[in-house]
């Protein structure tokens, strides 16, 4: 029995490197000159309609590019917002014309700010799933995301990792 301990902790153990390998590549999106990183969203109180989705889009091109829209499985309508006081008053709404990414620079969609719009959700988000959203951009085309779902009182992505 001992002589198989080691192997098997040894073949543990490289199962683990490689599904840390694995989260670690797969942490960054790439699509054209883009990248995206740090995409996540938070769980929804039970009956909430509505949740957000935030990202990094990071442009490493000489052009600019546009990010036109957000679509989800999750729900039948997703939509990119905007969140900014004018005076006293918070507002939120819909960019219908998308996200500028200029080139030479990264764009942050975060709480109270930018982000995506999940509206009308049937189940909820539920901490510790991870939802699937597609990303359209002007001109780097159609990319697939994944957003892990933290706890619902989370004001930015938490690490799990020393990275």
């Amino acid at each position: 029995m001992k002589r198989f301990a080691l192997p098997l902790a040894a073949a543990i153990a490289l199962s683990a490197i490689s599904i840390f390998t694995a989260f670690a590549e797969s942490a960054a999106v790439k699509v054209g000159d883009l990248e995206i990183t740090s995409a996540w969203t938070r769980a929804t109180l039970p009956g909430q309609p509505a949740g957000g989705g935030y990202l990094t889009i990071e442009n490493n091109g000489p052009e600019a590019d546009r990010l036109l829209s957000a679509t989800s499985p999750l729900t039948p309508m997703t939509q990119i917002h905007e969140m900014k006081m004018e005076g006293d008053v918070m507002k939120m709404g819909e960019l219908t014309g998308g996200i500028e990414i200029p080139a030479g620079s990264k764009v942050e969609l975060a709480p109270g700010g930018l982000h995506i719009m999940f509206l009308g959700l049937k189940n909820g988000i539920k901490e510790g799933e991870a939802i699937k959203v597609m990303l359209k951009f002007e001109k780097a085309g159609e990319v697939e995301i994944t957003l892990p779902v933290q706890a619902a009182n989370t004001k930015a992505m938490q690490h799990t990792h020393g990275g």
